[in-house]
């Protein structure tokens, strides 16, 4: 596996979770940007979702140890800050994957994740995570956070 497949390189990172939302992978995050074979080495650029991300060194850590437990030791992961991440780099099964799990995923509407109402009351600016806010239904009264548009 350290011939230069790409694809493969691709496979394992999509199984690695992001650290705030098990339910999504990095890569349906939208952090890795990109993945080249160069001089025999996988460079692995990732942007993080914003510059003071507490979450990048998981990011790090979580990737290298997923390809040294499948081989792969030519590796470096590259942190690109240009073009800034935003969540239009989700697809819309990661988003969908967001609400089932209980985040209202992003969108200029916000739908309550237990009752899909969009008749909603923003509690705070800042949920769990700065991308996150937290809100609470008018309909089903529960609480839920929403990944902010960024």
């Amino acid at each position: 596996m350290q011939n230069g497949n790409t694809e493969k390189i691709w496979e394992l990172l999509n199984t690695v979770p992001d650290p705030e939302i098990p339910v999504i992978s990095v890569v349906e995050l939208g952090v890795i940007r990109n993945v080249e074979y160069v001089n025999k080495t996988y460079l692995i650029s990732i942007t993080p979702t914003y510059s003071g991300c507490p979450a990048v060194k998981t990011f790090q850590d979580d990737i290298k140890i997923c390809l040294s437990k499948n081989g792969i030791d030519n590796f470096d992961i590259k942190l690109v800050y240009f073009p800034a991440w935003t969540t239009d780099w989700m697809s819309d099964s990661t988003k969908k994957k967001l609400l089932k799990y209980g985040i209202s995923p992003p969108s200029k509407k916000i739908i309550c994740p237990q009752c899909k109402s969009t008749s909603t009351s923003l509690v705070s600016e800042f949920g769990s995570t700065a991308c996150k806010s937290f809100h609470k239904c008018n309909e089903c009264l529960e609480p839920f956070e929403h990944f902010k548009c960024i």
